[in-house]
């Protein structure tokens, strides 16, 4: 669990996110919808993103401290406040699964921006919400 904790950095509450059974919750910090296509090609040497936006947040109350986003259904790209310097398994939270939201279950040695599918019920999720979890692989 150490090698696991030690190769991420930017943490927002460890003892939230530390969980018993060897995993590390990750948390949000941005989401983009998907302006244009990006490109995959057979050697890579043309690979290109996917243009995003960030998605607009709104206020639930005027006294909190962090903002919401009010997805509707489709796909977005998210991005972690948390960075990663090593293997690990990244899969999505039950927490979002149970909520219709979810994304691929990957092995990754950096965080990607991970493609996050929500169902036809749309989602509100809160800034800093932990939405995956690494386990050490």
């Amino acid at each position: 669990m150490s090698d696991l904790l030690d190769s991420i950095e930017g943490i927002v509450h460890e003892p939230t996110q530390v969980r018993d059974d060897g995993g590390v919750d990750l948390t949000v910090t941005e989401i983009y919808t998907i302006q244009a296509p990006g490109r995959v090609d057979f050697g890579g040497g043309e690979l290109e993103p996917a243009a995003g936006d960030p998605y607009p947040r709104v206020w639930r109350n005027e006294d909190d401290d962090y903002q919401w986003w009010h997805l509707e259904p489709g796909t977005y790209l998210i991005e972690y406040n948390e960075s990663l310097s090593g293997p690990a398994l990244l899969q999505p939270r039950t927490a979002i699964v149970e909520r219709g939201a979810t994304h691929p279950t990957l092995r990754v040695a950096e965080l990607p921006h991970v493609s996050l599918t929500v169902g036809e019920s749309g989602l509100r999720l809160k800034e800093n919400a932990r939405v995956s979890t690494l386990f050490p692989r």
